[in-house]
């Protein structure tokens, strides 16, 4: 009996020692599954986000309608391909890249000013359409604002390169003529205050009487013919030229660009060196005498 009885408890054990492995390969076969099943999960994962990131870059144009046009900017010409359906705002930034001139300084012609809100289909741009940019570039606009002090030196280098200004023809008719006989006084090698009264007795470029009077309350300049009066404002005047009168270096020509150019220059002869410093410190804003 207990012999039988051993060999049941041992075939028992060996039915049981056969089943474990069983149960084990079988869990280990459940993990490797749920394993692939994560890893697949994560691979899939994995390749949406790839998607997203490729979904959230630049507006794709492909399968767009686009529409061929010409961009015409200071002289240069520029082939664009665009949506039909992008807005005058976009153009404007296309705008941007090819000439690098910013939206904000862009004016935009097609038929008119072009809107920024409605598309290239509403406003019938066809393919070969010209399109006129008008706009400078930050760079260009501020080279055309170019500082007063700047102004100075390109003139008084230029000025050097020149014969003195008094023996120019253009200046030596009204010379000729000699000093006027009611001209201010003037004191060489001093340097004085502007005068309470108008300079007067001087000559202009067509040798008739000028004037100068210095409205500081106002900002202005006052330049007085027998004719009319100009009221010129002090900011409009780029730059002050001066240069003693040969033989007479006790009064001075003097002249008012009053533009871009020398062209505008206003020419006023014998005006009394002692006041020469301080009419250009008041005119170009320096105040050092004040």
């Amino acid at each position: 009996m207990a012999a039988q009885d051993g060999s049941e408890v041992v075939g028992m054990e060996a039915e049981v020692t056969q089943k474990v492995p069983e149960v084990l390969c079988e869990a280990a076969g459940q993990e490797d599954a749920a394993g692939t099943d994560q890893a697949s999960f994560a691979d899939g994962e994995s390749t949406s986000a790839q998607s997203a990131t490729v979904s959230n870059g630049e507006e794709s144009e492909e399968g767009k309608e686009m529409v061929e046009v010409k961009i015409i900017w200071n002289k240069n010409k520029y082939d664009l391909k665009i949506p039909l359906d992008g807005t005058g705002a976009k153009l404007k930034e296309k705008i941007h890249t090819l000439t690098g001139l910013p939206p904000a300084m862009q004016k935009v012609m097609y038929k008119g000013l072009l809107p920024e809100d409605k598309t290239l289909r509403e406003i019938k741009v066809t393919n070969g359409a010209k399109i006129m940019v008008v706009g400078s570039t930050i760079n260009d606009v501020l080279a055309v604002n170019t500082p007063k002090e700047v102004i100075q030196q390109e003139v008084k280098a230029e000025e050097n390169k020149k014969e003195p200004l008094c023996r120019q023809k253009q200046h030596r008719k009204v010379l000729d003529k000699g000093k006027p006989e009611d001209v201010m006084p003037s004191v060489k090698g001093a340097k004085e205050r502007l005068p309470t009264v108008p300079l007067s007795g001087m000559y202009n470029k067509s040798g008739g009487k000028v004037r100068l009077t210095f409205k500081l309350e106002q900002d202005q300049l006052w330049i007085g013919t027998k004719e009319r009066t100009e009221k010129i404002p002090m900011g409009s005047i780029k730059n002050v030229v001066t240069e003693p009168i040969e033989g007479h270096e006790d009064y001075h020509m003097m002249a008012f660009q009053l533009g871009p150019t020398e062209a505008s220059q206003y020419w006023v002869y014998w005006v009394p060196a002692q006041f020469v410093d301080a009419i250009k410190d008041t005119v170009l804003g320096k105040w050092q005498y004040f």
